[in-house]
């Protein structure tokens, strides 16, 4: 089996749960993985999963807006152009796999949206079969990733191979 994990991350917490997911994964899987920036702008045929991540923002995936107010706090150097939500927008032709996405966002309670679920909505739209979605909680907008968050990030990869019916 082989997966594509495609993440935007601004302060380095989504890229973090993008390595543990990639971790859960395998050696079960061929996993690639890529920030939004170099993401293939078709997903290729091989791909037998694609899972998708960027951090919560105003309840949602990324905006231009909200990337520019996420450089005035401090991320390092991001694309202001183009998140996950551009990514999957402007996904041309080319295989549809078995798709995941997941969030990073505050620990707050009762959060009322989440950037995974957004580009779940997006991928069933584009007629991607979606397996799940998570959201994994972080201290503060800029983090750190909360313990335990980065092992239920791996477990929660592995629980994507059981849906497909392979094997961690």
């Amino acid at each position: 089996m082989k997966a594509l994990i495609v993440y935007e991350s601004m302060f380095g917490n989504t890229r973090q749960i993008a390595e543990a997911i990639r971790d859960g994964l395998s050696p079960a899987a061929s996993v690639t993985l890529t920030d939004v920036a170099e993401a293939p702008r078709a997903v290729p045929d091989d791909i037998d999963l694609l899972v998708v991540g960027g951090p919560t923002h105003a309840f949602s995936m990324s905006r231009h807006g909200t990337r520019e107010d996420a450089v005035r706090r401090g991320a390092a150097s991001t694309d202001l152009a183009g998140g996950i939500r551009e990514w999957l927008h402007e996904l041309g032709a080319g295989s549809r796999p078995h798709f995941a996405s997941f969030d990073t966002r505050v620990d707050v309670p009762l959060l009322p949206g989440a950037a995974s679920r957004s580009a779940a909505k997006a991928a069933r739209k584009l007629g991607f079969p979606v397996l799940d979605t998570a959201s994994f909680r972080v201290a503060d907008y800029e983090g750190p990733v909360l313990p335990g968050e980065t092992d239920r990030a791996t477990e929660w990869a592995k629980g994507l191979l059981d849906a497909r019916g392979e094997s961690a």
